[in-house]
């Protein structure tokens, strides 16, 4: 259908300013009837009047014939019919309220001539007015990628039925064939914030939370009052409790930041309540906040001695662990020995230890160990290995009884820990014989010597005595082999080889 042309069929109306050149006359009545339209010799009472901007004719035609009464005619510039021809439909005048063509400036910030100029004749074409002052102006176009675009937003967003919009806006009104002004968003100062409250608080609002807090944290030094779970369980209230309806006001998130934002304020209240009921701390229904108690300065630790008993429970310790590092169950070579049969550790000769009171500290992990180490390489050595101020120097004087009784756990656990001999390869009674040294009343020079020397060393005596060969060769075997029972099995079969032969044999005579 001819865009010149309605949709019943009817030709649109022309009329042309009378003073027009006729040559651009003979090119509009051309367009125009190819179009679909029809040029009038008399004003329309509905159609276009095709004028010349800026002339005084053309001023003329529009106070005579624009009226109210007539708001289906529009006055255009001649050029309407050529756009509307470029666009391929007719130019609806939505610039225009109530038959007066809107007033638009366009702002020096579209510095661009064309453009400007453009932008000028697709307002005419629509039925604006874009020669208007920014101060008489209904709508402001200006470039959006300038900082004077948001300048001319905050200075005229408050002033009514004024527009500042895009140079693109114009387009898109066009194209849409309607007017649509950008619509203004109006927010809170900086947007509301999570928590703030989306409904005003009341006096009686206030005076709930207040109770509430009051029955959940009474005294503020307990601290709680502004975490999220207090007002969270606020309004998980409203579920199980009827009266607590009220809560459905606010999100839990409002009430906090109510508390938090006016709590100078609202403590006050909170006091007052608190005062009034006077609830104890920790009463039913608080929370479980409590402030914690002073650290009490730490008390020295003493050192104490071991008893006997105790020196008798670390063989038994240390030989766990040995037997648990080859991979087998632990086997204790130390028999049952009566605790009055111990002997005891010998103790500094000017001074003892004070036995420690039963609320005192434990001792530390590997700290009951400490008298049970061995030096290693270069190191220092042990504690137990230094002698103490107060018996330097008269160590000779000691008796050789106490100095047997001190180096005699000392000694065994020593010699095992650095040889790991934890399986009873020798006979009982050679373990006996060292674990159980004679009283100490009977004790001799000859049994103290017997006593030190090592378990080792008396199944190679015993070996060497019973099978009647040196104690070097029976030493110098075990030391390849590094098993006993293994040394006891070959020099017990070398005794009855030995036994087996015939009287005579090694003589000088059956050598010759």
């Amino acid at each position: 259908m001819p865009i010149f042309q309605e949709a019943n069929g009817l030709a649109v109306k022309f009329f042309v300013q009378k003073d027009i050149s006729q040559e651009i006359q003979a090119e509009l009545c051309e367009t125009i009837t190819s179009l679909g339209g029809r040029v009038e010799a008399k004003v329309p009472r509905q159609g276009y009047i095709l004028v010349q901007p800026g002339t005084a004719e053309a001023e003329r035609l529009r106070l005579c014939w624009a009226s109210p009464d007539r708001p289906e005619r529009h006055f255009v510039p001649y050029t309407y019919v050529e756009a509307c021809k470029i666009a391929g439909m007719l130019l609806r005048q939505i610039f225009v309220e109530n038959g007066v063509p809107i007033k638009m400036h366009i702002h020096h910030s579209i510095a661009n001539v064309n453009a400007r100029a453009a932008l000028s004749q697709r307002i005419m074409h629509s039925g604006g007015d874009p020669t208007a002052s920014p101060q008489s102006a209904r709508v402001i176009l200006a470039d959006p990628n300038t900082e004077v675009f948001q300048h001319l937003v905050k200075s005229y967003q408050g002033v009514p039925d004024k527009y500042i919009e895009s140079y693109l806006w114009v387009k898109k009104c066009v194209e849409k064939g309607a007017l649509l002004y950008t619509p203004l968003v109006y927010k809170n100062p900086g947007g509301r914030r999570p928590g703030e409250e989306r409904t005003s608080f009341t006096d009686e609002d206030e005076e709930r939370l207040c109770h509430w807090i009051a029955t959940k944290i009474p005294y503020k030094e307990t601290g709680g009052r502004t975490g999220n779970r207090l007002y969270q369980q606020l309004c998980e209230m409203k579920a199980v409790d009827p009266e607590y309806a009220w809560v459905t006001r606010h999100t839990w998130q409002s009430w906090r930041e109510r508390y938090k934002k006016n709590s100078v304020r609202l403590d006050n209240l909170i006091a007052a309540i608190v005062e009034q009921k006077k609830p104890a701390h920790g009463e039913k229904g608080q929370y479980g906040y409590v402030r914690k108690a002073e650290e009490r300065a730490r008390r020295a630790r003493k050192r104490r001695g071991k008893s006997a008993e105790e020196a008798f429970q670390a063989e038994k310790i240390i030989g766990d662990i040995n037997g648990n590092a080859h991979g087998t169950p632990p086997i204790i070579i130390f028999p049952s020995v009566p605790t009055e049969q111990l002997p005891s550790r010998s103790q500094p000769s000017t001074s003892t230890i004070p036995r420690v009171s039963p609320d005192e500290e434990e001792m530390e992990d590997g700290e009951e160990f400490e008298e049970w180490r061995i030096r290693i390489g270069n190191e220092p050595p042990p504690a137990w290995g230094k002698r103490s101020a107060d018996t330097e120097g008269d160590s000779e004087e000691l008796p050789d009884a106490k100095r047997s009784r001190s180096l005699y756990v000392r000694r065994i656990v020593v010699r095992a820990i650095q040889l790991k001999i934890f399986r009873c390869d020798y006979p009982s009674s050679v373990i006996g014989n060292e674990l159980h040294p004679p009283p100490l009343s009977q004790t001799s020079g000859d049994t103290a010597a017997r006593v030190n020397l090592h378990v080792i060393d008396q199944a190679i005596h015993q070996i060497a005595r019973e099978y009647r060969f040196t104690v070097e060769e029976v030493k110098e075997f075990y030391d390849k082999c590094g098993e006993m029972e293994r040394t006891r099995t070959r020099f017990r079969r070398m005794r009855e080889l030995l036994s087996t032969l015939p009287e005579g044999i090694g003589d000088e005579s059956t050598l010759s």
